[in-house]
Formats: C-alpha cells, sequence, structure tokens
C-alpha cells in the first residue's frame, strides 16, 4: 500500500526532505509512525526492532543497525511533522468496491456514510491547549484525558476510510463534516444520522453529485407537498425560518417506525430525508431498511479505536503535531489492513463483513514482524525492487 517511492514522493511535497544524512531519514520515519499504528501497545524501541528485524536474513548488512533510542525518535518526529503523513493518507484512500464486491451497492450506487467520533489523547498541557477536554459529571468535573474530534466519510461495504477531517473538541461535527464533503461524488448514496442535518451541509453535499439519505429530527417541520404512491412525499427545505425570501429545495421524505418489544417507551420514529425524488428509483421500503447500512461505519470507527488502537488505550503522542501525525498514521494502517480484507473477500467470493478484522491485524503483525518493509541503510540510494514488493 506505501511502497518507498510514494513515500519518497509525499515526503518530498511536504519539505520533509533531509539536507544531510542521518540516522533517522524521512522514509524510515514515515514507515516508523506506521508501525506506531500497527503496534499500539508496544513501546517506541520496540516498534522499530520489529519493523527492521525481520532483514536481518535477507538483507547481508555489512554492520548491525542499532535501535535509536527514546529521545531520538521523538525527534525524528518531530522533524517529520504531520504532513507527511496525512498527505500519504489523502494519496492513498480511495473507496475500494468493485462492483462483484458483496454488499457495497444498493442498485447503482455505491454505499457510504459519514459519522464522527473521539480520541483520547495524552494527558500534556498542549494537548489540552490545542485540543480540549471534555467534562465530566465526577471528580474534579472534567475528563482524565483531552480529546480530539475526527469526522469520517467510509465506504459502508468494506469500511475503508476514504475523508477525514479532525478538529478540537469544540468544533461539532456538522463543523468538521464539510471537510470531508469533497470526497463525495456522483455514483455515491450517502447516509448520515440526524446529528448530521443542516441546510448548508445538505446543499453542499447534494451539489457533489452523490445522492443522500440523511435522517432529520422529528420536529423538523416538513410541509406535505405531494404523496406518493409508495407513501413517501415530497416537500421543501428552506436556509431559514424566513421561507418569503429564500429558493427552497426539494426533498423526498420518508417516515417510519420501528417496533422493539424490548424498548417500548424509547422513540423509534424516524425520518429520512433523500435527494432521489422518484419513489420507482429507490421505493420507501427499500430506503428503510437501508439506512441500517449506516451503522456499518460505526464499526469501522469501533475496529479503529478498540481493535487498531486497544480499548481503553491512549494516543502516545504529547504534542499536537505529533497527534495528528499518529491519527493518520492509524488511518493509514486500517485502510491498508481493509485493503487486504477487500482483496481476500473478492479472491473468496466472500463479502467482506464475514472476514475478521482482528484476525487479519494479527496476521499483519506478525507478517510485518518477520518480514521487514525496509532497510534503514538504503534509503539514500533508493528502493530496491524487493524493498518495493515488501513495503509495508
Amino acid at each position: 500500500m506505501f511502497p518507498p517511492d510514494l513515500v519518497d514522493r509525499v515526503v518530498a511535497e511536504s519539505g520533509r526532505t533531509e539536507q544531510r544524512q542521518r540516522l533517522l531519514p524521512a522514509r524510515v520515519v514515515v514507515y516508523y509512525v506506521l508501525g506506531l499504528g500497527l503496534y499500539s501497545s508496544s513501546s517506541y524501541e520496540e516498534v522499530m526492532r520489529m519493523l527492521v528485524d525481520g532483514l536481518s536474513w535477507q538483507s547481508g548488512w555489512q554492520r548491525p543497525w542499532s535501535v535509536p533510542s527514546k529521545a531520538a525518535l521523538f525527534k525524528a518526529r518531530a522533524r517529520l511533522g504531520p504532513g507527511p503523513l496525512r498527505a500519504l493518507f489523502e494519496r492513498v484512500a480511495e473507496p475500494l468496491a468493485l462492483p462483484a464486491t458483496a454488499g457495497a451497492f444498493y442498485r447503482d450506487w455505491r454505499l457510504v456514510s459519514i459519522d464522527g467520533t473521539c480520541l483520547d489523547l495524552a494527558d500534556t498541557e498542549v494537548n489540552e491547549k490545542a485540543f480540549g477536554r471534555p467534562g465530566s459529571g465526577r471528580g474534579e468535573k472534567v475528563a482524565a484525558f483531552p480529546q480530539l474530534r475526527l469526522v469520517g466519510l467510509g465506504e459502508c461495504g468494506t469500511h475503508a476510510l476514504f475523508g477525514v477531517a479532525i478538529g478540537p473538541l469544540k468544533d461539532d461535527e456538522r463543523t468538521l463534516t464539510a471537510g470531508v464533503l469533497g470526497a463525495l461524488g456522483p455514483g455515491m448514496l450517502c447516509l448520515a444520522d440526524r446529528g448530521f442535518y443542516s441546510f448548508e451541509l445538505w446543499n453542499k453535499a447534494r451539489q457533489s453529485g452523490a445522492e443522500l439519505v440523511w435522517r432529520t429530527k422529528s420536529n423538523h417541520r416538513l410541509a406535505v407537498k405531494e404523496r406518493l404512491s409508495d407513501g413517501s412525499y415530497l416537500s421543501e427545505l428552506f436556509a431559514s425560518s424566513d421561507r418569503r425570501r429564500q429558493a427552497p429545495v426539494a426533498v423526498r421524505v420518508v417516515e417510519y417506525e420501528i417496533d422493539d418489544p424490548g424498548w417500548p417507551d424509547s422513540d423509534t420514529r424516524y425520518r429520512l430525508l433523500s435527494t432521489i425524488l422518484d419513489p420507482d428509483r429507490a421505493p420507501a421500503s427499500e430506503l428503510a431498511p437501508l439506512y441500517a447500512e449506516r451503522w456499518e461505519f460505526e464499526s469501522a470507527l469501533d475496529e479503529l479505536k478498540v481493535h487498531q488502537r486497544g480499548p481503553r488505550v491512549v494516543l502516545r503522542s504529547k504534542t499536537p503535531d505529533g497527534v495528528i501525525q499518529e491519527v493518520y498514521g492509524h488511518l493509514c494502517v486500517h485502510y491498508a489492513i481493509r485493503w487486504l480484507m477487500h482483496t481476500i473477500a473478492l479472491e473468496s467470493g466472500h463479502d467482506p463483513d464475514r472476514i475478521s478484522f482482528t484476525r487479519t491485524l494479527r496476521v499483519a503483525r506478525r507478517t510485518t514482524a518477520s518480514h521487514g518493509g525496509f532497510s534503514p541503510q538504503s534509503t539514500q540510494r533508493g528502493p530496491s525492487e524487493s524493498h518495493r514488493r515488501t513495503a509495508p
């Protein structure tokens, strides 16, 4: 997924190419940050050791390569900055599903979803100042760790994240959502929960050419303009309450309820807004159960936060730049694992949902540790073909 020539290119474009020979060149540090995302529970030195030791039998080094100290690794990450990892993710991450991918499409549309989450950060003063700290109902009324907010756009069928926006905790999800809508495009059908709706975001999303099915709040005032054959109805959206001055946007509304005997007092009424105005293209009886596919993205966030990073594990970076760099390292690793799972699913004729993320993650950890992906002593001469084939 991340061959050396691509890594060198994003390093150069980010202005982080070294002016002199170093024990930890920029390319090595990029792979090291990816290693931090892969081996989230290992120490700094142990991550580097696992990445390079696998080459000892293969590369025939004339002298041993000493694992740098923790302080040297800190400094090398600071020199690199977050730019190359962000650029690497943006260059590689794209929707994975092909027409043969099971469960990835509804009719002719690729199913994608928007959702958000928060990540716990190392408890340092600079991290708290940059990202903020949530409140708490116990003790000193503040949470134990600072947090950042992340909003992502992901493919429902493959769980591949291909658009991400990161910001401080004070930014709500709708503020960050504007940063991922550029990844939407024609041929996609985008699902989103009711917390993401605003007239401005709806307009920006539909201008991408993608079709939308977003939930809205039950108290959203929507006049019935025309009742359609499938039970849905046409209505209009306005930018503000002053409807005389605003041009309306046509929308189709699907309303339904879910009967759940286990939760008799819960609000089971759903109201969906859709840009698909013709009920023959997407009947209400299909859109209602289709909305549940949005939970696939919840599973992707669970993979990233719980299984890959580890339950109750805090991101280790102690500075804001290091935090952003580390987050993009985790995102790159998650995307690579999901690419591997999709490839296996296509070859075996299975749905990607039926392949275990945790087992694939363990395979990636074992093979990376036993077959090192780069040689720290050869980066100045350019990658060999063997390095290209085995890059992490």
